[in-house]
């Protein structure tokens, strides 16, 4: 928010300098985030008067003025403004002044100098050339009583100082100048000045009929008719330039004074023109289907999560938000409506961004206003509407249907000194909460606050402990070093990092990303067959409505961002939290009630399994390639893997991580449902753990260097086609081998080829050649127990498969 300091100090006036003033505002928690005065420097500029104006004898375009600046001889001016005219008070650049610096960033010299052959002894200024807006239709022109050869500066007051502060959502009570006036009153102690606002006197009994249908939209709506307004009439100088200072430029009377009074006092309102209104007002939620042209030109459609004020034909304004074309006052409005109301917060929040435009009113809506004052308010648009357009005001119409409920809310001395960090006594708190205006009661050890109605953020003890803090100051707090011991952290030997596990990725050829935990529904579907996931109430955008269960959307959203960058090869990685309901979870200081949030880590691979080389043909990366990065990341873990569906995934080129009898994540191909719907020319392929499995680190137990020679020997089984490895290696383990086998392993598949002779295989048959490696401890191996474990496995394994040694 942006206002004048001079405003500021019509309301209070401490005896702060400029720069005390701000930082007084910034430790009170109201942080000033750029001063600078209202003019850039610029030097020997007064106040002139065109006493006369002639057509220049060599220009068509020019003329040769005589200029009063109140030094006895009139100057000679050549101007080329088109409002050059006699009787006119312009800012006038003397011989030797220095205008505001250009574009180059140099100041502009004034001199003494010729115009097609006439001399001009200065320079009339625009707004534009003093940089005080980027108006540049004419010469400035000033009020007449401005007295001749003032310093431009001193009689616009152009050293006022502009203050832009930078508030917190809750801070909704500093959005005008008469919010931040009562706050800097609280810290100074300054008094403040409340300008009486007299009610109009009632000259006619007119009234609109107003039918207020959605207490949960509008709490309270006040309103009044003013008949006889000369709406062509000027907005006054000094409204003009305070409106231009706190960032708004002047567009009519009766808008400037709707604008003025939301800077002044923190409550938004509209004024209709009353003659375009369709019998009466009313309030409600809208309906699917309506439309409405807005005052900005655009056309929007409504429904029922939108509040609107209608007439009896059409809907006319956007409740809180934004007023309608159709109602809106011009040149020809005599009789208008003037209206301010509450709308609840969460009626107004998150609507302007639907239709992709936000207002000064909305911004404060959506944040609370004050619902005491909508009167008052109403009151002091008559009393500046009378005072500039005239017109005859009607009773005041003041419908109150539900309005916040004030809970006391109660701090305990002994708490906030704790947790302040500083010793407070009761009347130290009790005096700093007076000072903001606060209705208190005070009891043993306590004082019982009733928050008045324009702070919305005062709910719960904390935020007076922030009150208290913030009058007493926080540059008064003392400097206490911490009591606790610090103790370095070890991590236990049986866990890594989570930067080992980034570290490790990225050696392996992975690129971190790190992305948005709320994503696309449809993702959600889709990808981690999740129908029921945790929604955010007010998300940043459409499309990022929900909390992902899965990282694997996140990182396809990256491979199409690269591809449509026309990346060759993408392998990238994220580790990040996810986010599932768990009835079983409870409120914690890390947790969520009813969601469970684990960490998951999770890769993809697209392109070739290696870079460019000269000596090989490349080769698409495939599931064997991130078979073998999962099996590296898991190291020392030995992972197995069985078939899995997942809706993510290809259902035959999918598969199950197994640590410790565990399942822990999934990896597999993408599934060509989606491939498609992705627009990918390949399919990528994707894995995803739990974190917690894959930062577990068995410790290393020494075990003695074996003494005695290994012995393999190889078997070929002859098994049905849909047998597994790891169903042979379980069968093998399951022999009764007397703790001799140490390792199986796989080494050849074989399976006739069309036409060719089968080889003693029948049909739906496959051989599969194991190598058994047996060994031990206590002595060389004879043939007879070598045989005996090589029966024992063959007979599990025809047991369990109905597998048969090949011939």
């Amino acid at each position: 928010m942006q206002f004048p300091e001079s405003w500021l100090r019509s309301f209070c006036n401490p005896s702060l300098s400029s720069e005390e003033l701000a930082e007084t505002l910034t430790m009170g928690g109201f942080e000033v985030e750029e001063r600078r005065p209202a003019a850039p420097p610029f030097t020997k500029i007064v106040v002139g008067e065109i006493k006369e104006a002639v057509q220049h004898p060599n220009a068509d375009r020019l003329r040769v003025c005589q200029v009063d600046v109140g030094q006895g001889e009139l100057l000679n001016i050549v101007c080329g403004a088109p409002n050059a005219r006699v009787g006119i008070k312009v800012p006038t650049a003397l011989v030797g002044a220095e205008l505001p610096p250009g574009d180059d960033g140099k100041p502009f010299a004034i001199k003494l100098g010729k115009l097609r052959g006439v001399e001009s002894q200065g320079m009339l200024c625009s707004a534009r050339e003093l940089k005080l807006s980027e108006d540049h239709g004419g010469l400035l022109e000033l009020e007449a009583d401005a007295p001749l050869g003032t310093d431009i500066r001193e009689w616009l007051q152009l050293d006022d100082m502009l203050l832009t502060l930078k508030l917190t959502p809750n801070l909704a009570h500093g959005l005008s100048v008469y919010g931040i006036a009562r706050e800097l009153s609280a810290l100074t102690g300054a008094p403040l000045q409340s300008p009486a606002i007299e009610p109009a006197p009632v000259a006619h009994e007119a009234k609109l009929a107003v039918k207020v249908e959605a207490p949960d939209l509008c709490g309270r709506f006040s309103g009044r008719v003013v008949r006889g307004v000369n709406t062509k009439a000027a907005t006054p100088a000094w409204m003009v330039d305070r409106l231009a200072r706190c960032g708004q430029r002047s567009v009519t009377a009766l808008v400037d004074i709707s604008n003025y009074v939301m800077f002044e006092y923190g409550q938004p309102s509209h004024i209709f023109d009353l003659d375009k209104i369709h019998g009466g007002l009313t309030v409600r939620w809208g309906r699917e289907g309506e439309q409405l042209k807005l005052l900005n030109g655009n056309t929007v459609n409504v429904d029922a999560k939108v509040g609107v004020i209608a007439d009896e034909r059409e809907v006319e304004s956007l409740a809180g938000i934004m007023g309608g074309d159709a109602t809106a006052v011009s040149d020809d409005t005599t009789n208008i409506y003037i209206e301010a109301a509450f709308w609840w917060p969460e009626a107004i929040q998150g609507r302007s961004r639907r239709y992709n435009f936000s207002t000064d009113a909305g911004h404060r809506f959506e944040r609370g206003v004050d619902p005491s004052r909508t009167v008052q308010i109403i009151e002091r648009i008559t009393q500046l509407v009378q005072q500039i357009c005239g017109g005859s005001a009607g009773p005041m119409d003041d419908r109150t249907l539900k309005l916040p409920d004030a809970r006391p809310v109660t701090l305990r001395v002994a708490r906030a000194a704790r947790v302040i960090g500083m010793p407070l006594t009761q009347a130290q708190c009790a005096q700093a909460l007076s000072r903001l205006g606060f209705a208190l009661q005070e009891g043993e050890g306590t004082i019982t606050v009733m928050p008045p109605p324009h702070r919305f953020d005062l709910a719960i003890e904390e935020d007076l402990i922030e009150e208290v803090a913030r009058l007493v100051g926080y540059n008064n707090l003392p400097t206490t070093p911490p009591l606790a011991p610090i103790r370095a952290r070890v991590r236990p030997e049986a866990e890594r990092s989570r930067f080992a596990v980034r570290h490790r990725l990225a050696a392996l050829g992975y690129q971190e990303t790190i992305n948005f935990s709320f994503v696309e529904a449809a993702w959600e579907r889709d990808l981690a067959g999740n129908a029921d996931p945790v929604k955010l109430l007010n998300p940043i955008a459409s499309q990022m409505s929900v909390m992902r269960s899965s990282l694997m959307g996140s990182l396809l959203q990256v491979l199409k961002f690269n591809l449509d960058r026309k990346a060759a090869r993408v392998r990238v990685f994220e580790v990040g939290r996810v986010f599932m309901r768990d009835a079983s979870v409870a409120t914690t200081d890390s947790t969520v009630k009813g969601v469970h949030q684990p960490m998951r880590v999770a890769g993809l691979a697209w392109g070739d399994a290696q870079a460019a080389r000269w000596d090989a043909k490349p080769a698409r990366v495939d599931f064997f390639d991130l078979k073998g990065d999962v099996e590296a990341l898991l190291a020392p873990l030995r992972a197995s893997f069985e078939r899995v569906d997942h809706p993510a995934l290809h259902p035959g080129r999918a598969a199950s991580v197994i640590v410790d009898g565990r399942a822990v994540g999934v990896i597999g191909e993408l599934h060509p449902r989606w491939r498609q719907q992705w627009d990918l020319a390949q399919a990528p392929v994707l894995f995803e753990l739990e974190l917690d499995a894959v930062t577990a680190r068995p410790v290393p137990v020494a075990q003695p260097v074996p003494r005695h020679q290994a012995v393999e020997r190889d078997l070929a089984l002859v098994v049905a086609e849909s047998v597994s490895f790891a169903a042979v290696v379980d069968a093998v383990r399951a022999a009764a081998t007397q703790g001799l086998l140490r390792d199986v392993q796989l080494f050849d598949i074989y399976r006739p080829a069309p036409g060719a002779s089968a080889g003693g295989l029948a049909a739906g048959e496959k051989s599969m050649a194991v190598r058994l490696l047996l060994q031990s401890d206590a002595a060389t191996l004879t043939d007879e127990q070598v045989d005996g474990v090589v029966q024992a496995v063959v007979a599990q394994c025809t047991a369990r498969l109905g597998a048969r040694l090949r011939a």
